[in-house]
């Protein structure tokens, strides 16, 4: 039997940073996504043993504060994609300055520097990874997806889904469509 689960990454993460600060007695506030601040400094032996329970989760303490901006870059461009009104009150590029505070050419350079690849590509990657994830979780249509995703058309989202994918939005839905079907076949 199989079955299918949807889970909230953010929720995830903080609940399994909880149980291991909690497990390891720490007082500590978590602030936003991915930042906690500690009431008191944490000593380099607890950190390492912090990082060793963290990792077995997937989850790696950065130490480099570029690496750490970067980070904070992909969460806030995680939350304009998924949503978040406030987020999309803006473009991305006025949203980033904002919430980051640094200009955008800076975040921009430092961004493409440690990614290799440009903030606006990493946003169209993760719109498609939502998209995605729309076409296999929801009976939307690739208007409402489009819509939802703030896509000018239906057509800018295809483009892109195909530049990205290799596939069409409607490729990519049947073959869903048909996986499931087997699915169903086979049980």
């Amino acid at each position: 039997m199989t079955i299918n689960v949807k889970f909230e990454y953010n929720t995830l993460c903080r609940k399994v940073l909880c149980e291991q600060l909690d497990a390891m007695g720490f007082t500590y506030t978590l602030l936003g996504t991915g930042e906690i601040d500690f009431k008191q400094t944490p000593s380099s032996a607890q950190m390492l043993v912090l990082s060793e329970k963290l990792s077995a989760y997937g989850i790696e303490i950065i130490s480099n504060q570029q690496t750490a901006l970067v980070q904070r870059i992909k969460d806030a461009v995680t939350l304009v994609v998924n949503g978040d009104e406030e987020a999309q009150k803006y473009n991305v590029s006025t949203y980033l300055s904002e919430k980051l505070d640094y200009s955008y050419a800076y975040l921009s350079n430092l961004f493409s520097e440690i990614t290799h690849t440009s903030i606006e590509n990493f946003v169209i990657l993760k719109k498609i990874d939502v998209a995605k994830t729309l076409i296999i979780e929801n009976n939307l249509t690739l208007t409402e997806i489009a819509y939802k995703l703030n896509y000018s058309s239906v057509a800018h989202l295809s483009t892109q889904f195909k530049k990205t994918t290799g596939l069409t939005p409607s490729s990519f839905q049947k073959i869903i469509k048909k996986r499931k079907e087997k699915a169903i076949d086979r049980d």
